[in-house]
C-alpha cells in the first residue's frame, strides 16, 4: 500500500500493469501528468480514480512514423484530424514526416509546424527535418532544435529536395551530425528503370514487381555501407524483404530497422485483389514467403519498431487507375487493435510488442520520459481490453480520408483508454477535453 501521505490527482485501479519486468496486478497512481506510483492505492488516496479490472495497461504507444500531411496537403489529412485518430487508436505521440508543402527542412519550416501542432495537440508530437543536399551545412543543427525528432532520409520514393539519391550527399548528410538517421530504403535508379520497363502496365498487382526487391536490397546495403563508413546509426524504415532482412541482422550495432502492421497483416497477391489500389504503398505489401520473414525478424529482434507509416490520400484519389493512383494508406489509429491481435494470435508475445510499440522507439530515438510504465515517467498510458471482440470500420476512422485498409477485419483486443500526460484523453471511443498533448523532448 502506497504512504497514506501520498495524494495523486487521478489512479488507475486493478488493472493489469504491463511494465518492464512483465505483466502484473497493480494500481497506478499519477501526479502532474507523471507516474508517481506503482503498487497497491487506496482509492481515497486519488482525486479521481478509475476501475481497470480486466484491462491491459501499457505505456503510451509511440508511432515513429506518420505523415498527417499539413501544411500544404490538409484535403487528405491534418494535424488535428491525426491526432485524434491516433488517440482514438490508443497512440500517445507520434513522429511525423517532412514531405509536407512546403517541405521540413529548414528551421523556419521546423517552427511553422510546430506552432499548428501545439494548437491541435490531441497527443504528443514531434516532427522529422529532411535530410537534402540544400541544407546538408545546417543539418547537425537542424536535429538538435527543439521538436525535432531526427533526420529522415529519402532515397526513392520521393522528388524535388528531399530526393537523395546520390551516395556522396548521402555520405555527407551522415557526416553532418550524430542522431540516428531514418531512412525510406529503395534505390531511385532502380526504380526509374523498372517502371520504364513495365510502362504501360495498368495492374496493381504488378505493383511488388516493378519495386521489386532488388530495389530495397540494393538500398538497404548502400545505407549500410555509408553508415560503417561514417560510423553514424541509421534507421531503416517500412522493412519488406527477407534480404534485407539478412544484410541488417549482421549490422546490429549501426542499424535498427522498422516494420509496418500492414507488412505484418497484407500480402500479396490477394491485398491487390481485394483492395486494389487501396493496397498500394510504399515499398510494396509482398508475397507471404516475406511477410513470414518479417514475423521471423520481429520474433528474433532483428526489427525494433513498429511504426505505422500513416500516408492517407482521399478516396477519390486512390480511385485513380494504377499508376497514376497514390501509395499510401491511413495506419496510425488500427496500430494498436491489428498488433495486439496478433498477439491474442500467438505471432508474438505481449512483451515483445510492449517494446516493438514502447520501449524501442523511446529508446532509437532517444525520446526522453515516454515509452515505460515506471515511476518518474510522464503518464502516457494505453489502456486495452485484450479480450474485447471488434471489427475494424471505415466508420470508426478519425482521419479526413475517412477509410482504412483493415475495414471489416474482426479483431480481438481494442483500446478503451488513451491517457496524455495525465489526462484522460480518450474513454470508451470518445475523445475527451482537453488537448492534453505536448512538444516531445528528446536527449541532446
Amino acid at each position: 500500500m502506497s504512504d497514506k501521505k501520498q495524494v495523486f490527482d487521478l489512479c488507475f485501479l486493478g488493472g493489469t500493469a504491463v511494465t518492464p519486468g512483465g505483466p502484473v496486478q497493480a494500481d497506478i497512481g499519477v501526479q502532474d501528468g507523471k507516474i508517481t506510483y506503482i503498487g497497491r492505492i487506496d482509492p481515497t488516496q486519488a482525486h479521481q480514480s478509475v476501475e481497470c479490472a480486466g484491462l491491459h495497461i501499457f505505456p503510451g504507444v509511440i508511432d515513429s512514423q506518420v505523415h498527417f500531411r499539413e501544411p500544404g496537403l490538409t484535403h487528405k489529412e491534418d494535424l488535428a484530424h491525426g491526432m485524434r485518430g491516433a488517440i482514438a487508436g490508443g497512440v500517445t505521440s507520434i513522429f511525423e514526416m517532412p514531405n509536407t508543402d512546403p517541405l521540413t527542412l529548414t528551421k523556419e519550416t521546423l517552427n511553422e509546424k510546430l506552432d499548428i501542432a501545439s494548437k491541435s495537440a490531441y497527443c504528443n508530437y514531434a516532427f522529422y527535418i529532411g535530410g537534402s543536399a540544400v541544407n546538408i551545412d545546417s543539418l547537425s543543427m537542424l536535429e538538435t532544435l527543439p521538436g525535432c525528432c531526427g533526420v529522415k532520409v529519402f532515397m526513392g520514393a520521393s522528388t524535388g529536395d528531399l530526393l537523395t539519391d546520390k551516395d556522396h550527399t548521402l555520405r555527407k548528410i551522415f557526416k553532418s551530425g550524430r542522431r540516428r538517421v531514418a531512412v525510406h530504403a529503395e534505390d531511385q535508379d532502380r526504380l526509374k528503370a523498372r517502371y520504364q520497363l513495365f510502362k504501360g502496365t495498368d495492374d496493381v498487382k504488378m505493383h511488388p514487381t516493378i519495386r521489386d526487391e532488388e530495389a530495397a536490397l540494393k538500398a538497404t546495403q548502400r545505407i549500410i555501407k555509408i553508415a560503417k563508413e561514417t560510423q553514424r546509426p541509421a534507421h531503416i524504415l517500412h522493412i519488406t524483404t527477407d534480404a534485407e532482412l539478412d544484410v541488417i541482422a549482421r549490422h546490429k550495432n549501426l542499424i535498427t530497422a522498422e516494420a509496418t502492421p500492414q507488412h505484418l497483416t497484407l500480402f500479396a497477391p490477394e491485398c491487390y485483389e481485394i483492395l486494389g489500389t487501396k493496397a498500394q504503398m510504399n515499398p510494396p505489401i509482398r508475397e507471404k514467403t516475406h511477410q513470414a520473414a518479417l514475423w521471423r525478424a520481429v520474433n528474433a529482434g532483428i526489427i525494433d519498431t513498429i511504426g505505422s507509416d500513416h500516408a492517407p490520400h482521399t478516396l477519390e484519389e486512390k480511385a485513380k487507375p494504377f499508376p497514376d493512383s497514390p501509395s499510401g494508406m491511413p495506419g496510425v489509429q488500427t496500430l494498436v487493435p491489428v498488433m495486439l491481435h496478433h498477439v491474442n494470435k500467438r505471432r508474438l508475445t505481449m512483451m515483445r510488442a510492449l517494446d516493438l510499440m514502447c520501449h524501442a522507439p523511446a529508446r532509437v530515438f532517444g525520446l526522453v520520459s515516454k515509452g515505460r510504465l515506471a515511476e518518474g515517467y510522464d503518464a502516457d498510458l494505453t489502456i486495452v481490453d485484450m479480450q474485447a471482440k471488434a471489427e475494424v470500420s471505415n466508420t470508426w476512422i478519425e482521419s479526413k480520408s475517412g477509410w482504412t485498409p483493415f475495414h471489416g477485419m474482426k479483431v480481438t483486443a481494442w483500446p478503451k483508454m488513451t491517457v496524455i500526460n495525465g489526462q484522460i484523453s480518450m474513454r470508451d471511443g470518445e475523445i475527451l477535453p482537453p488537448r492534453a498533448g505536448k512538444m516531445a523532448a528528446f536527449l541532446p
